[in-house]
This record gives C-alpha cells, sequence and structure tokens, in this order.
C-alpha cells in the first residue's frame, strides 16, 4: 500500500504540467485524476495482488499509476503523449524509488497496441477517455488473451452503457460485445471535481471479469457474432427478421436461421444476450 505523502496532489500535477508545457488536450481526452483518495479507492477496488502484471492506459502524470505499483507485481504503462511518457519513470523514481524497477513505459496509442514488452498483462485498470473509451477496451480484450480482468473509469454515460443487461434502456453494441468476453458490472461513481481540469459530466467505474468458459467461447469466431451484433443494432425498432435481412441476404433467411437458433424473428435486438447473439452466428455457419 502506497502512503498519502507519496502520491501526487492537485498542485504537484500543476508543477509538473507547468514544467512540461503541458496543456491538457481536449483532442485527447486528458482529464487528471488530482484527488488521492480516488486514486487510492480505484487502485483497492482493482483487487490486484502482487502477481498481477497491471496494463494501464493513459497514465498522464502518474496519479494512478504510483498506487497501482503498490499493489501488483509490475505495471506497463501506455502513454499516447510523448512529453508525460518520458516524464513518468522520473516522477516514480522520485515518489517511490523502492518500486521504481516495477514500472514500464510505453509511448504508444493504445488503441493501436500490438506487442508489449514484459510478462503478459493480466489485469487493466485505466482512467480512459471519454470518446475512445469502448474501441480501447475491445481492442485490448482482443489483443491481449492474458487479460483476466479490470477496472476502468470512464464517463459515466458511457459506463451505464457498458454495464447495461439486455433489455435495459442504455444496452447496445458496447454492452453486447464487451459481455462477449466477461461479465462486467458497475463498480462505482467519480465525481467531476476529482479531475484537472473539471469536466462538464461525472465519471463511473467499471469492472470485468474474463469469462474461461461459457456460450461465447464455443467455437464460434469473434468476428462472426460482432456482424451478428452490429446488424441487430443497426436498426433498433426493427424486429431481428427485418433488421437481420442484409446480414443473412434475405428476410425470409433471416427467419430461417433465427428460428434454426430457436429465437422469435419477431424480437428486437436489445432484448437479446450474448449466448443468443453467439447462436445466430452459428446458425449460419
Amino acid at each position: 500500500m502506497v502512503g498519502q505523502a507519496a502520491l501526487l496532489g492537485p498542485g504537484d500535477i500543476r508543477a509538473l504540467a507547468a514544467r512540461l508545457g503541458v496543456v491538457p488536450s481536449k483532442r485527447l481526452g486528458q482529464n487528471f485524476v488530482v484527488d488521492g483518495g480516488t486514486v487510492s479507492r480505484i487502485a483497492a477496488a482493482a483487487r490486484l495482488t502482487p502477481d498481477d502484471v497491471v496494463l494501464e492506459v493513459g497514465p498522464g502524470f502518474g496519479s494512478l499509476t504510483l498506487p497501482l505499483l503498490g499493489a501488483a507485481g509490475h505495471v506497463v504503462a501506455v502513454e499516447i503523449d510523448a512529453a508525460l511518457a518520458a516524464e513518468l519513470p522520473a516522477t516514480v523514481a522520485t515518489r517511490l524509488p523502492e518500486l521504481a524497477g516495477r514500472l514500464t513505459v510505453v509511448s504508444a496509442d493504445a488503441a493501436r497496441v500490438r506487442d508489449l514488452p514484459g510478462e503478459p498483462p493480466t489485469a487493466l485498470v485505466a482512467n480512459l477517455p471519454y470518446n475512445v473509451a469502448v474501441p480501447v477496451v475491445l481492442h485490448l480484450l482482443a489483443t491481449f488473451g492474458s487479460l483476466r480482468r479490470g477496472l476502468v473509469m470512464v464517463q459515466a454515460e458511457v459506463a451505464d452503457r457498458m454495464a447495461a443487461p439486455p433489455g435495459s434502456r442504455t444496452y447496445g453494441i458496447p454492452s453486447a460485445k464487451l459481455a462477449w468476453y466477461a461479465d462486467v458490472r458497475r463498480a462505482g461513481s467519480v465525481p467531476r471535481s476529482a479531475f484537472w481540469p473539471v469536466p462538464r459530466v461525472d465519471s463511473g467505474l467499471v469492472a470485468f471479469t474474463v469469462r474461461e468458459a461459457g456460450p461465447a467461447r464455443d467455437g464460434t469466431s469473434r468476428a462472426a457474432v460482432f456482424a451478428v451484433i452490429d446488424a441487430a443494432f443497426s436498426q433498433r425498432r426493427k424486429t431481428l427478421r427485418a433488421a437481420l435481412a442484409g446480414w443473412a441476404g434475405s428476410a425470409a433467411e433471416a427467419e430461417r436461421m433465427l428460428r434454426s437458433a430457436g429465437i422469435d424473428p419477431g424480437r428486437r435486438g436489445e432484448s437479446l444476450g450474448i449466448a443468443e447473439f453467439t447462436a445466430i452466428a452459428a446458425a449460419r455457419a
């Protein structure tokens, strides 16, 4: 556990930003966590062990990196901002010199990263930019099969969509695709006052646990299942028979596949769980 004295406070972060000439970028979605209590709570909620290799996306100035280093065996921090990536090892060496060897920094875009140095990551813990949160999480889950669980901080509305169950108002493509990989749940809220600059929206925590087995691991390809999900939600108000017509080749063929999968063609996409989307994809194979 890392003591509060070692954590970065609002003054520390503003001083670092001034020295580096860093102005928070709206394009990169840079809202830095400046509240020590918040980062300590996130690190604790991630339930890390000394055996974990944490993949942290967008560490920024290192607010969350510091408590993660105290909880995990190693942290691989992927930072798109070259200036911040270069400074992070120095910050850790100053604040937690005894743990500096546990940090690896990669200067890269997390949405495109394919390889990481060292041991494969087992946990994803990150404060994600609001505009790319879901694509980044899906990319990392697809790329790093070693990930077993994660805890990410995103815009509250995005958090609701990521964790929504079938049939709910916020259930959609992000919910269904994330469910292909893992069991997902809301894990708390974070007020906008915890950030600098202060965003116009609140944030939420989303936790996930990757499944070892289940309907999404029956041999049907991810691409095939995701194609069904995309088609089903492309016209939300239409029945599956109509919404899947283009995907299947015709409405009649869509109905045949749906009935083969044991699904009423009159249902709508937002009522289906991941096992049912998988069954539809398998019916076409």
